[in-house]
C-alpha cells in the first residue's frame, strides 16, 4: 500500500506522526467505453462551451455559478490562502461513546500506520483507546477539503473514518410518517419471533458478490470462445496528443504502408526473397 497523506495525531499535548492509507477498495470488474465496431477508446475532452475550443487542464479553474448566469472563478491561488488548520493534523476534539456516531455518516475509512519516532507513543494511544470503549471525534483535511472524523481501532491499527457533516444528511421526508397505521401486538409479537429466528453472529466471510463472479465468467468464456476485437493502432489514449507524438504515428504509418505494398507486391525488402503472395481469403484470416 502507499500511503496519501502524513501529519501527526494531535490530541492535548500529545502528538503522534502517522501515515494514511486507504484501508477500502471496490473490487469491480473495470470496463472501459469503446467504438462497438472496431474496439477503439472512446476519448473525453475538455471543451469550452462558449468558443468550442479544447482546454488544456493548466487553464482549467473552479467557477461558482450564481442564479442570475454570472459565474465567479476561483484559481489555486485564490485557495491557497484560505485557512486550513487540519492539512496535516488528525485534530482530536473530544472522546464519545462508539454507539453514539450513527452509521449513516460513515464516509471513507483509512488505516493509520505510526513514523519510526511515533511507535510507542501510538500504540499507547491505541490500547487506551480500545479499553474506554470510546472512538476519537476529529477534524483533519485531505485532498484540500476539511471533514469531521472518527478515530477507531481495528485489528490492531487505528483507523480514520471520515464522516459527513451533520448539514450533508438529508432529512427522511415520506407521506407514510404521517400517516395513521395500527400494528397490532399480536402481529408484532410474531415478527419479533421471526427476527429470533433468523438472528446469528455476522460474519462477512460468508458473503461474496455473485454477481461479480458471473460476470467475470462472462469475460472469460468470451476470451475462451476468442471473441475478440483489436483495435488497430492509433494515437494513444493514455499519452497526451501533440506534433512530436503525431509525427511519430504518422512516420510509423508510412512505414507500415510500405512495407505491406512490397508484401504484396512480392518485392524485397530487406534482401530476403519475398514470401509467396496469399490469396486474400488467407490475408483476411491470418488477420
Amino acid at each position: 500500500m502507499r500511503s496519501i497523506w502524513a501529519g501527526v495525531i494531535s490530541f492535548g499535548l500529545v502528538v503522534i506522526p502517522v501515515k494514511l492509507y486507504t484501508a477500502t477498495e471496490q473490487r469491480d470488474v473495470s470496463f472501459r467505453q469503446v467504438h462497438r465496431e472496431d474496439g477503439g477508446r472512446i476519448q473525453f475532452k475538455r471543451v469550452c462551451s462558449i468558443d468550442g475550443q479544447e482546454v488544456p487542464y493548466s487553464d482549467v479553474a473552479k467557477g461558482y455559478e450564481l442564479a442570475t448566469g454570472d459565474v465567479v472563478v476561483l484559481t489555486d491561488d485564490d485557495l491557497k490562502d484560505l485557512p486550513l488548520a487540519t492539512a496535516h493534523r488528525i485534530d482530536v476534539q473530544h472522546f464519545a461513546p462508539s454507539g453514539q456516531l450513527d452509521p449513516i455518516l460513515a464516509n471513507k475509512a483509512y488505516y493509520l500506520e505510526p513514523e519510526p519516532a511515533g511507535v510507542r507513543a501510538y500504540m499507547l494511544f491505541r490500547d487506551a483507546l480500545e479499553r474506554s470503549g470510546r472512538v476519537a471525534v476529529a477534524k483533519v483535511a485531505i485532498r484540500q477539503r476539511e471533514a469531521l472524523a472518527a478515530v477507531r481501532v481495528r485489528d490492531g491499527v487505528l483507523v480514520l473514518e471520515t464522516l459527513l457533516w451533520p448539514d450533508e444528511v438529508r432529512t427522511p421526508d415520506f407521506k407514510f410518517l404521517d400517516e395513521d397505521v395500527e400494528v397490532r401486538s399480536q402481529e408484532l409479537k410474531m415478527a419479533a419471533s421471526l427476527i429470533d429466528t433468523m438472528t446469528e453472529d455476522f460474519d462477512p466471510g460468508a458473503y461474496k458478490d455473485a454477481y461479480r463472479d458471473a460476470l467475470e465468467k462472462l469475460v472469460q468464456a468470451k476470451i475462451e470462445g476468442n471473441e475478440l476485437v483489436r483495435p488497430a493502432p492509433g494515437i494513444s489514449a493514455e499519452k497526451p496528443g501533440g506534433p512530436a507524438d503525431l509525427t511519430e504515428t504518422l512516420r510509423a504509418s508510412v512505414a507500415a504502408a510500405k512495407a505491406n505494398r512490397a508484401k504484396d507486391s512480392g518485392e524485397p525488402g530487406d534482401g530476403k526473397a519475398a514470401p509467396a503472395k496469399r490469396s486474400s481469403s488467407r490475408r483476411k484470416a491470418s488477420a
